[in-house]
């Protein structure tokens, strides 16, 4: 089914997700999996042998031309013409005031012609966006989201599971793939060769991969994937899972940690901001003023010294005073103690600092602590 309404889309592997009985939610106006079986073992196979992911309802932009690399040097923060050719740079495109419209990841795969993965919700926005910033470059700006489909295995026996479907001669290929770099590769799909685009990235903390496929060909890739994963435990895996996951390794979450109203620097992303490329970009003026001024607050990690976990849009306290909030936060399934991510008076930021979560009038202590919670052993 690749079916699209004014109020719900669909993937073209929701049919396959309802036959492994997967529990659905709404996600960026789609209906994506939660779940199949039990999201705290998806999240525990995914740490352990591997998951498969749905990943369809993030954006697919392409940008070709001449001035392809001027253009996103121009319309993103970062130095996207830095980037060679079959890498990949995570970045932001931010408004004038330097609010972040979206984080997405950029890849380059000619030196003319880019592909920019912007997250599910915020694809219209950010294509509107990069159209009307295009106007005095020459280049194109394509959004091929709705005939493109993306699928993630994520997990240590990544590797091993796609050399069952790529031919000898590209074996090597998968296995010495720089983490960020992308790479034209054959899978065997319904008993055929289809050149695929599979990327070393994701959004776990592991290990893994994501490979972008046309819709037609979504079904059969998936099927393929799950049972070339059979023998190194490959589950199907939701967004529940993908949540916990992600939130282990520290990473933010759009419409979580951020927004329109944060400040690249209040996130911790201020490295992503390249202030020192030539030229002008749409937000140049109110990120120098940003950095120059310093954040009011700070994103920051938390640890649980007890064992009841923060949520979103709990207070944190410091002396019974509030000077925070969580973004995101629950218990960890690989750590085995709540954590969180919340936004704290910067004076409150180092790691050390006691503070408490309010969980519904009772204060909970936690600390705070370098992110990544969790990262993998290399």
């Amino acid at each position: 089914m690749n079916a699209e309404t004014t109020t719900q889309r669909y993937t073209a592997l929701y049919e396959e997700h309802q036959k492994l009985g997967a529990s659905f939610t709404d996600f960026g106006g789609w209906q994506m999996p939660l779940k199949y079986s039990s999201e705290l073992a998806e999240h525990h196979a995914v740490r352990k042998t591997a998951g498969l992911f749905d990943l369809s309802h993030m954006g697919e932009l392409w940008v070709t031309g001449p001035d392809a690399a001027k253009f996103l040097d121009y319309a993103l923060v970062g130095k996207l013409s830095a980037i060679a050719v079959g890498k990949a740079k995570y970045s932001l495109i931010c408004n004038q005031d330097g609010g972040i419209i979206d984080d997405l990841i950029s890849y380059r795969r000619a030196e003319d012609r880019y592909l920019v993965v912007p997250n599910a919700g915020n694809a219209d926005a950010v294509f509107e966006a990069m159209t009307e910033r295009a106007k005095d470059f020459d280049v194109t700006v394509e959004n091929a989201t709705a005939a493109t489909s993306l699928v993630a295995v994520q997990g240590p026996n990544s590797v091993e599971i796609l050399h069952k479907l790529v031919p000898a001669a590209e074996a090597g290929v998968v296995a010495d793939m720089k983490y960020y770099a992308a790479e034209d590769v054959t899978f065997t799909v319904g008993g055929a060769p289809a050149k695929l685009l599979l990327a070393r990235t994701g959004y776990t903390g592991e290990d893994g991969f994501e490979i972008y496929v046309p819709n037609e060909q979504a079904a059969a890739l998936w099927t393929a994937l799950l049972e070339a994963g059979k023998e190194q435990g490959l589950v199907p895996a939701g967004l529940a899972c993908r949540d916990s996951l992600r939130l282990e390794a520290g990473m933010p979450l759009y419409g979580n940690e951020l927004s329109l109203e944060v400040s690249p620097y209040d996130a911790g992303l201020g490295p992503v901001v390249a202030l020192k490329k030539e030229g002008e970009f749409v937000g140049r003026a109110a990120l120098e003023a940003q950095k120059e001024k310093g954040s009011a607050r700070k994103l920051v990690g938390l640890k649980g010294l007890g064992r009841r976990a923060g949520r979103a849009h709990y207070p944190v306290l410091k002396d019974g005073k509030a000077v925070g909030e969580v973004t995101s936060g629950q218990p960890s399934p690989t750590l085995g103690y709540p954590v969180a991510l919340a936004y704290v008076d910067a004076e409150f930021a180092e790691p050390g600092t006691k503070l408490d979560i309010d969980l519904r009038g009772k204060a909970e202590p936690f600390e705070v602590v370098g992110l990544p919670f969790y990262k993998r052993e290399k």
